[in-house]
Parts: structure tokens; sequence; C-alpha cells
């Protein structure tokens, strides 16, 4: 019994982790671009956002990105209520067989919540665009004049407090779950 509440207080911490880690900016993305032309600069901002997993789903739904929004929402936000909710019904439930089969339900649903550490690699993945840069040198001839300028476009990524929190629910609600599932197997031997 002893375990079956320390993984849930573990799953109930993990949910206090998932709130802000799906509504704070995973990451910033700021985008410029830069032309020099003899002394003189442009700088132009093209991107200047901070994306949460929310929001993400939000800009995919709206760009009509259904099935990417879906999917993101799915396995980033319905999955992880769902597995908190059934070990919330497991915990406090008094049969022991049902407590055993809603258990490993959590099990087999706790394999599709790797799709959650997915979500966090592909923002790792959109990080590690951080300081790219792209320059190139470009000539105009117009008649007698040549006109040199060069055109360079810089891209910085920041990881975001929402990034943080969910990592930490990730690693907390892992550890919550399995704690739990232990307690309930040895309580049925």
């Amino acid at each position: 019994m002893l375990r079956q509440n320390l993984g849930f207080a573990l799953n109930l911490i993990a949910l206090g982790l998932f709130v802000p880690g799906i509504l704070l900016p995973m990451f910033s993305l700021d985008m410029e671009l830069l032309a020099n032309l003899g002394n003189s600069a442009l700088t132009a901002s093209l991107v200047d956002k901070q994306l949460s997993i929310l929001g993400t789903v939000d800009e995919l739904w709206q760009d009509q990105r259904f099935l990417v929004g879906f999917l993101i929402l799915f396995f980033s936000v319905i999955i992880p209520v769902l597995k908190t909710f059934l070990v919330a019904i497991a915990r406090f439930c008094r049969t022991p067989g049902t407590q055993q089969k809603l258990s490993a339900l959590v099990s087999n649903i706790g394999k599709w919540s790797m799709a959650d550490v997915f979500v966090v690699a592909i923002f790792l993945a959109v990080l590690s665009t951080d300081h790219s840069s792209t320059s190139s040198q470009q000539e105009i001839n117009m008649g007698l004049f040549k006109v040199s300028f060069e055109l360079s476009s810089q891209t910085l990524s920041n990881v975001g407090p929402g990034f943080w929190y969910f990592t930490g629910y990730c690693i907390v609600a892992l550890a919550g779950t399995l704690i739990f599932q232990h307690g309930v197997r040895s309580q049925s031997r």
C-alpha cells in the first residue's frame, strides 16, 4: 500500500508539472535577416515566437494542419491526463482485480507515453538551429555601376520554462507510475 500511495503522490506532483509544461513556452525562436550595403546595414525580424505545446497545437489547427496538431494534442495532453485519471481510479478502487486491470491498462497506455519524450525531442531538434546562420555575397550590375551587398540570416533559439516543466513531468510521471504498478503487483501476491 505504501508503494501505491507513493506512486499516486508522484503522479499528482507530475500533474502539477504537466500543467505549466503545456502552457508555458517550450522554446523561443528568433530569426533575423541582415543586409549590408556598403557602410549601411538593414536588419529585419523574420520570426519572433515563443511556443508552448498548446500554443503549437492552436497554431497548427489555425494553419489547418489538423493531423499534426491532433497528434501532438493526443500524445502530449490527452494520453497523460488519461493515465493520471486511471491511476487515481486504481488508487481508490478497493477491488484488487479491478486495480490490477487498471494498472495493466495504464501500463499499456504508458507505452504510448514515449510520445511525450518524442515531442520533447522534436523541440530539441528545433533548438539545434541555435545560432545557425547563413551568409552570401551578392553583386548587381547596372550598366556602369556595380553594387555589392551581403545578405545573411541568423537563427537563435532558447529553451523556455515549459520545456523544463514538461521534462520534469515525463520523468516524475514515469517513476510514479512504475512505483504504483509495483505496489499493485506486490499487494496481489
